[in-house]
């Protein structure tokens, strides 16, 4: 095996990024040619635990250009056969020597706590992923099943997790503080630690080639928007506040959350509908934000509802984009005014041109201005800045990557510890 840079220098080495639920793995291999990443084939392993029901589902383009799709029965009876699965199907589809030419594991792991870089998995890191598991039981848990069975099953390969959360740990306390006592943050580690950070950090590598300047010297507003939303204020290139907190329940209005709510309104509807923590919970995450305002989740439907007149779906549209507007001027004043550009990414983000006009709407005088010709050619995967040339601040779409943002920062984990 080659040390450090030389390790992906090998013949036909690739990173394997893995995303684990509880009844799910998402998968995507990545090829390293001269130290860049070339995506291939991804894909999901389904109803894990179901050995009747589980299958492979998957996806890759082809030399020729053509998108070709796979779908393969697996009993998959947990996260180790689902893993042995992947192994065995990409052995099959990419090479016959896949296990040797994976030279690291990247894992998409929630909650990191105060761990602001991704980390070679050792047994101090995976204690950390478990400690953190209280502030995201249905995320960590199935993290950690995904991670020992990749273990098992790519023994000999580095594994790396890359958190959610590690990007927004530059915030100061003025922004990640709540205002309760302080030994609950002492005693509980209780306080904002914001998500989709992934994305955000990588949306921030990508606005600042595209403005032709240094990561270190751009300030953005960064609009992850999908059916989890959040939004990101970077000063030079760090996150200094963003809308997610302890959990991705604050902040935005979401698909299925409600986002910000005084906590007061919880307490009343507990005490009124005699609501079992478990129920809130429930409510609040799977059960609010535009499904309980107007009984869809995705804002598609929602928009054409809105469109033919539905006043709850109205209700749910400007609700959405009055969130958004908001904490785009709060991360105004949180940058001094010194914005170089707004960005749009994610399900939402990306592919609605709509959206982006009624968020971007009548803020000339914060210097953001759409050229719409360019705004509505902008979807379905295509990045460009989408301001008029006379805008003092640049918006800009651009599709995320998380799963290549993993493979980079696992690649560039392992190529460090390799080479110590």
């Amino acid at each position: 095996m080659g040390t450090g840079a030389n390790l992906f220098a090998e013949a036909g080495s690739k990173v394997l990024v893995l995303n684990a639920g509880s009844s799910s793995i998402k998968f995507k291999v990545f090829s390293v040619a001269a130290g860049a990443l070339t995506p291939g084939i991804g894909g999901v392993v389904e109803r894990i635990g179901d050995v009747a029901s589980s299958n492979l589902s998957a996806k890759g383009r082809l030399p020729s250009g053509e998108t070709k799709k796979y779908e393969v029965k697996s009993p998959a009876k947990d996260h180790v056969s689902a893993v042995q699965t992947i192994l065995n199907f990409l052995r099959d589809t990419v090479s016959s020597r896949i296990a040797a030419e994976v030279k690291a594991v990247g894992h998409r792991i929630v909650h990191g706590l105060e761990i602001s870089q991704p980390v070679l998995l050792d047994g101090s890191a995976i204690e950390k992923i478990k400690r953190a598991a209280v502030l995201a039981p249905l995320h960590n848990p199935p993290g950690l099943q995904g991670i020992h069975a990749a273990q098992e099953v790519f023994s000999t390969v580095p594994q790396v997790a890359v958190f959610d959360t590690a990007f927004h740990q530059t915030m100061p306390p003025t922004a990640y503080m709540y205002g309760l006592p302080y030994d609950m943050y002492e005693k509980l580690a209780i306080r904002r630690y914001g998500f989709h950070g992934t994305s955000h950090q990588y949306l921030v590598d990508q606005a600042a080639r595209m403005l032709g300047k240094p990561t270190d010297k751009v300030n953005l507003i960064t609009c992850h928007l999908g059916n989890g939303s959040s939004v990101t204020a970077v000063k030079e290139g760090r996150s200094v506040d963003t809308s997610m907190g302890m959990t991705p329940l604050e902040g935005l209005l979401m698909g299925t959350r409600s986002g910000d709510v005084d906590p007061a309104v919880v307490l009343h509807i507990q005490n009124q509908l005699q609501l079992s923590t478990k129920d809130t919970d429930t409510l609040l995450n799977k059960k609010s934000g535009l499904l309980g305002i107007c009984g869809h989740s995705d804002l598609r439907p929602v928009i054409d509802l809105a469109a033919k007149g539905d006043a709850r779906a109205s209700l749910a549209l400007d609700m959405f984009v009055y969130r958004v507007r908001k904490y785009i001027g709060a991360y105004t004043v949180a940058l001094d005014g010194r914005v170089d550009a707004l960005v749009f990414s994610a399900g939402i983000g990306e592919n609605s041109a709509f959206i982006r006009t009624l968020i971007c709407r009548n803020l000339r005088g914060m210097g953001i201005e759409l050229d719409e010709v360019r705004n509505n050619a902008a979807v379905g995967g295509r990045q460009d800045d989408v301001a008029v040339s006379a805008a003092r601040v640049r918006t800009l779409v651009i599709p995320t990557d998380e799963e290549l943002a993993i493979a980079q920062q696992a690649m560039q984990v392992v190529a460090r510890v390799t080479s110590t």
